[in-house]
């Protein structure tokens, strides 16, 4: 998508702007020091110029809950810079607007709008490790326009993805959380400004979307829309929604060629995130089931419904196929059942608001060349991996290796379009390398600022053909500090997962190329540990592996010791047919990729001046 043509320059940019807030009273806009010396837009002698045209903002998401806060944006690869339209309803005595590193109100980079009581200012910010707020010396936010509507308050500027600002936010693909808040009263100069005593908030999204062109849908494109059934949203902050939903008797075989959010008006800011699944065709019949998805009296067969076929996170626009891709649905070795999970985020406990929200597929009778295939990455849910207490950052890798994609790939291989990242609670990163002789080749999909409450399959600006032979590796990265104890693998929310769901063609056998640590050498570990620790002769045969994690010490040398463990010992490989059966081979005791890490981080205009000029 082409932000501006090429004939529209900065200086005509300058001068459009200037004109467009000459019916603006009181914006005046901050220097690059202090507003002593801020521009008055109002100066007669400033040059006319013709009337700013509008700039598309094809991506948008409400910020508060109420919906007063409204948040467009577009991107700019070329410029690498990012166009932010800010909509407040009541703007009162200003706005902050800012990002930091996991929604924190500390330590973060700001765009401000404040008054003194009889001016106003908009400048460049950050917050300190106290919330207190400072003046930034480099004004890296540059006001394009501000006005008054009827509908109220608007801001548009814009900054670049890097400003080499050791203050500033690196807008990078991934999750990015953004902060805001409102002022409610005058400031006498922006110092005197801390986030910790105003009503703040927190919003995420993925703000480096895809701008291609949005493919074109057949003309014999049919639309299902999997909807809450009225549901009455619980007057709770978090609640999650479970509903079944039956395909048609005897549907023939289609494919989905994209999908969209449907979202009841009035709750796009309650509406957190949705997901549908498709239930396991070995699972003949599937109750219906309208309520909690945590109900302990929900059916059993809930737990069979786990096949993403769509999922939609705030923020998130339609998600289209390739065009000669689709996802099978329907027909023989497919089951009629489908599960909607909706995610309701009400934090001002709203009740009485009624509900139907879900996702709408749109598929086609037209079969197209390619079936879409979705395959799990990462590590095999269970206790043999598990992350120490107190630990700022653990990681951990798991290995889709040369063998499993040798025995399961077609010659020409795969070809990665998207994925779903996902870890719980104690997930901060995650990343998937292609590997290829040994030697990372390019990065799959990667968010260091992922968030568990923010899932949405997310496509790849770039497609990634993996051969027969390469390897995939997915490392994630955890934070455990406020644990009081080792977490492992498992399916609770307080247990932790590492997976990328990638989306690829053509489909293959291959559902789950995943591994684990080998079981023989972390009983090793154990035995050593009880040694060391002077616990006298390890239990181990007799107590489950969650219980060995339990008993033991922890401090720093029994967590590296434990890291080592896992970057050196063999691997068990789980290279697995969508029947769950492993494709015939030895996949047991299998030693450790050896990987060299030679990918550099791409760098940034201001990063490649500064190594040009030697700083």
């Amino acid at each position: 998508m082409s932000l501006l043509n090429r004939t529209f320059r900065l200086q005509d940019v300058t001068i459009m702007y200037f004109t467009a807030l000459a019916t603006l009273v009181l914006i005046l806009v901050a220097s690059y020091q202090a507003p002593t010396r801020a521009v008055n837009p109002l100066d007669p002698s400033l040059e006319p110029g013709g009337e700013l045209p509008p700039l598309p903002m094809p991506f948008h998401v409400p910020l508060d809950p109420g919906g007063d806060l409204q948040l467009a944006w577009n991107v700019s690869y070329a410029a690498q810079e990012v166009y932010f339209e800010l909509k407040v309803a009541d703007v009162r005595h200003g706005v902050v607007l800012g990002m930091s590193d996991r929604g924190e109100l500390t330590n973060a980079d700001l765009a401000v709008l404040w008054d003194n009581g009889t001016k106003s200012f908009f400048g460049d910010a950050w917050s300190d490790a106290d919330g207190r707020v400072s003046q930034d010396q480099h004004q890296d936010y540059q006001l394009l326009e501000a006005r008054q509507t009827p509908h109220g308050f608007h801001l548009l500027f814009k900054r670049p993805f890097s400003t080499c600002d050791p203050r500033d936010y690196v807008i990078q693909d991934g999750t990015v959380h953004i902060i805001y808040g409102l002022l409610d009263r005058p400031i006498s100069s922006l110092d005197r400004l801390n986030l910790s005593r105003i009503q703040m908030g927190v919003q995420r999204i993925l703000m480096l979307l895809p701008d291609g062109p949005a493919p074109s849908l057949p003309p014999d494109v049919v639309t299902l829309e999997v909807l809450a059934p009225n549901v009455t949203i619980p007057s709770q902050e978090t609640t999650y929604w479970c509903h079944i939903q039956q395909l048609p008797r005897n549907m023939p075989r289609n494919h989905i060629v994209m999908y969209e959010a449907v979202i009841t008006p009035g709750n796009e800011a309650i509406v957190h995130h949705m997901e549908v699944f498709e239930c396991s065709p070995d699972v003949g019949d599937v109750p219906d089931y309208n309520g909690s998805c945590d109900d302990k009296m929900k059916p059993g067969e809930l737990n069979f419904c786990r096949h993403v076929l769509a999922a939609w996170a705030m923020g998130a626009e339609a998600f289209y196929y390739p065009p000669d891709v689709g996802l099978p649905i329907g027909g023989p070795g497919s089951s009629r059942f489908l599960r909607l999970e909706v995610h309701y985020h009400n934090p001002l406990v709203l009740s009485g608001r009624r509900d139907t929200s879900g996702i709408r597929l749109f598929y086609t009778p037209s079969l197209r060349r390619y079936d879409a295939g979705i395959m799990e990455l990462g590590l095999v849910y269970t206790p043999l991996m598990a992350v120490p207490p107190k630990q700022q950052a653990f990681d951990l890798s798991g290995y889709c290796t040369s063998k499993c994609t040798q025995t399961a790939f077609p010659p020409g291989g795969i070809n990665i379009f998207a994925s779903q990242l996902h870890t719980h609670l104690a997930g901060r990163g995650i990343r998937t390398v292609l590997v290829r002789g040994g030697k990372e080749l390019e990065v799959v999909q990667e968010d260091q600022h992922f968030s568990t409450h923010y899932q949405a399959i997310r496509t790849l600006r770039k497609m990634v053909n993996v051969l027969p032979g390469d390897e995939l590796v997915t490392k994630c990265t955890y934070n455990t500090e406020d644990r009081g104890g080792p977490t492992v693998g498992g399916f609770g929310i307080m247990e932790e997962m590492c997976v990328n769901y990638v989306h690829y063609y053509p489909r293959t056998q291959l559902e789950l190329c995943k591994t684990h640590v080998d079981p023989g050498y972390l009983q090793k570990y154990f035995s050593f540990m009880n040694s060391f620790q002077g616990r006298g002769q390890c239990m181990c045969g007799e107590v489950g592996v969650t219980e060995q994690y339990s008993a033991l010490q922890w401090d720093q040398f029994s967590s590296e010791v434990l890291s080592s463990l896992y970057n050196t010992a063999p691997i068990s490989m789980h290279c697995n047919q969508s029947s769950a059966r492993l494709f015939p081979g030895q996949w047991d005791n299998q030693p450790l990729p050896l990987v060299s890490s030679v990918l550099q981080e791409p760098l940034y205009p201001c990063e490649e001046r500064m190594l040009n000029q030697g700083g």
